[in-house]
């Protein structure tokens, strides 16, 4: 079997792909997503798994997301049940930058309320982008069983989840600003602030939210 030029430097950026120095494996990362071969898929998932660096993962991603999705699909679909969350977390996060939605099935409840913080974000963003017609309110519910969860990153993630749903929301929003929980009220009013403010920063509408709940209201007296 004749070996050329693109079999030899294709097999060099696999090998780039486990070099300790960040800098080599993103350029690895790139040159397998400008040449795209089918053959090296399972390994770029599989290196999604592990890679350490953040920038070098989404380079990762991107060089999946020039793969063909028929055969890039299936397997992320795969990876989303894997033991290891950083696994997941990219599977997913891969599933939402190629934005197919036969992929929708496998963004479960179970991930929407994943132990792992990461695992949960990607899997929310993931949610948004692969949702299909008419499905946005039952995302929307899912979703609403998380507020109140975590710091402001994960409550900032949310928030913007279910404000990309867009008025498929409001309903789910004003049950969850009357909810026993307090820090689920605050983050459902939050929510709702920056649905109907945009421009609202989220560290103000927290603020206004809690100060809302400290007085005993749910936001929605006077509407």
């Amino acid at each position: 079997m004749t070996i050329t030029k693109r079999d030899t430097d294709a097999i060099r950026a696999l090998q780039g792909l486990e070099d300790g120095r960040s800098s080599v494996r993103l350029r690895a990362a790139l040159k397998l997503g400008t040449t795209p071969d089918p053959r090296f898929v399972d390994t770029l998932i599989e290196r999604c798994a592990i890679e350490p660096e953040f920038f070098v993962r989404d380079m990762l991603t991107w060089a999946l997301t020039r793969h063909p999705v028929a055969i890039t699909l299936p397997r992320l679909v795969r990876q989303v049940r894997s033991e290891r969350a950083q696994a997941r977390s990219q599977a997913l996060h891969t599933l939402s930058k190629v934005g197919d939605r036969q992929a929708w099935p496998a963004v479960t409840r179970s991930l929407l309320s994943d132990a792992d913080p990461e695992v949960a974000r990607s899997a929310w963003r993931a949610a948004v982008v692969l949702v299909p017609e008419g499905e946005e309110s039952a995302l929307a519910a899912a979703l609403a069983t998380q507020l109140g969860r975590g710091g402001r990153e994960t409550q900032l993630s949310l928030s913007r989840a279910l404000i990309a749903l867009g008025e498929a929301v409001v309903p789910t929003l004003r049950t969850a600003t009357a909810a026993p929980d307090a820090q689920v009220r605050v983050h459902a009013l939050a929510t709702q602030r920056m649905l109907r403010d945009p421009d609202a920063g989220f560290e103000f509408a927290v603020e206004e939210a809690k100060r809302v709940v400290a007085l005993g209201g749910s936001g929605q007296e006077g509407r």
